[in-house]
């Protein structure tokens, strides 16, 4: 069954009584070049568990279940179940459940269904929640890699780099527990509803340690703090968003032999590292 071919997916979804959801985010693969590339580019493969987000009719699904030890899809929509009970129910190496992942037991559903194999993500992720699912794999340390398409707009901002104009608090987030990587763009007519924006594919790979040995809490609260004003130098951004003093916060940043009117965005960790360190000390 060629699920990204109109003429057979759309009879497919009529019989079961299905209407595409906006409040879902649903929009449905129709170029079978765009799964079959995903899933390559993954670099999924026999000894890996992948968990897959929103199969929708499991186009996706059936590409990794060619390469992959075994696929966990999870599905919010249960007017998809027999669907996918359907398109993709011949593989053996599938499980489908009918489920939220912003409120799945990660680590229970990894150790039941991964046992033996690498466990790594690889979806096509709702734009409507991406920020939060992104943020739950990364932050779970599950996975070895997560590939995911997504909107670019978010894409150029997980890979973004110090400086640019896309540069922010969740590409420093993403880049501390991982090394992100823009592998295409997909254009709008490769979907069913055709989207109003671009889509693009990133694989993030985790490192095997930290981009920094610091307090996290206190790191991201400085990250966040430099970024929530991201107009203002960074020591009065600071200022606004911790305990101390805007004259402490200066010396620190003095400290980190950054230069007065330095502003967040043109640090990367290693500078907002330093400045953890420094700003810790004036903490306790």
């Amino acid at each position: 069954m060629e699920l990204t071919d109109l003429k057979v997916i759309m009879p497919l979804l009529e019989r079961h009584g299905f209407h595409f959801s906006k409040s879902k985010g649903q929009n449905f693969l129709i170029a079978p070049w765009v799964p079959e590339r995903i899933a390559a580019e993954s670099g999924v493969g026999e000894r890996t568990g992948v968990l897959e987000i929103g199969p929708g009719v499991g186009c996706l699904t059936a590409e990794l279940a060619k390469r992959a030890g075994r696929v966990l899809a999870l599905e919010i929509d249960g007017r998809l179940m027999p669907v996918l009970a359907e398109t993709v129910g011949e593989f053996e190496n599938v499980t489908v459940l009918n489920g939220d992942v912003m409120a799945a037991d990660l680590p229970e559903l990894v150790d039941r269904y991964f046992g033996g194999l690498s466990p790594a993500v690889c979806a096509n992720l709702p734009y409507n929640i991406t920020s939060p699912v992104l943020t739950k794999l990364i932050g779970s340390g599950l996975f070895g890699t997560v590939t995911v398409m997504i909107q670019r707009e978010v894409a150029r901002r997980v890979c973004a780099k110090p400086g640019t104009a896309d540069y922010g608090a969740f590409g420093v987030f993403a880049d501390f527990y991982c090394r992100a990587k823009l592998l295409f763009d997909v254009p709008p007519d490769c979907f069913q509803p055709r989207p109003k924006v671009t889509s693009s594919v990133i694989r993030l790979e985790r490192r095997d340690a930290l981009a920094a040995n610091v307090d996290e809490k206190l790191f991201f609260r400085i990250v966040r703090a430099a970024f929530n004003q991201r107009r203002k130098t960074l020591v009065n951004a600071l200022s606004s968003g911790l305990t101390l003093g805007k004259g402490e916060i200066a010396e620190a940043v003095a400290a980190c032999g950054l230069p007065e009117a330095v502003r967040g965005e043109t640090l990367g960790i290693p500078e907002f590292a330093a400045l953890t360190e420094e700003i810790g000390r004036r903490l306790t």
